[in-house]
């Protein structure tokens, strides 16, 4: 079994781009969205994902995570069937010392929003913070991509 140890922050400034070494845009919608599993559906450029995640540790910073890429043609046709609501946005990679941070910037009823986040080996494992991180929201479920979609940052 996979798990994914993540630590999200927001982001103060849009500093992070002078620093990315790609981006890519980002369409999600979610096959099934409750708490205990998200069977998300992805196109990632000119590729196509779905993906399984389970609930969240206490801390909210590791989970269950299984990906597996489909075609692009599959993935936009399983968008056609997923629940209400979209995540449109692009993704930043900005190498911080020996991570790898990915930026969202939102679109839709999700502008305004920035966030990053950091994969760690373990969750004690020490990252360095460039200037541009803000407020820590690891385990804050208003900020998982699939609460966004059923409420939007901007209804907040």
């Amino acid at each position: 079994m996979a798990v994914e140890i993540e630590r999200k922050f927001l982001v103060n400034s849009k500093d992070f781009k002078t620093s990315a070494h790609k981006e890519t845009r980002i369409i999600q919608g979610y096959l099934s969205s409750v708490p205990e599993r998200t069977v998300r559906v992805r196109t990632k450029g000119d590729k196509g994902f779905l993906t399984i995640k389970g609930i969240g540790n206490e801390s909210g910073a590791s989970r269950y995570e299984w990906e597996q890429e489909i075609t692009v043609d599959d993935a936009k046709a399983l968008l056609t069937i997923c629940e209400p609501g979209v995540i449109d946005k692009t993704r930043y990679l900005v190498s911080v010392g020996k991570h790898t941070y990915e930026v969202d910037e939102f679109y839709g009823e999700n502008q305004g929003l920035t966030v990053a986040e950091v994969e760690l080996n373990s969750e004690d494992e020490s990252f360095e913070k460039p200037k541009w991180l803000a407020e820590e929201v690891t385990g804050d479920v208003r900020y998982y991509n699939s609460m966004l979609m059923k409420q939007p940052f901007a209804n907040w």
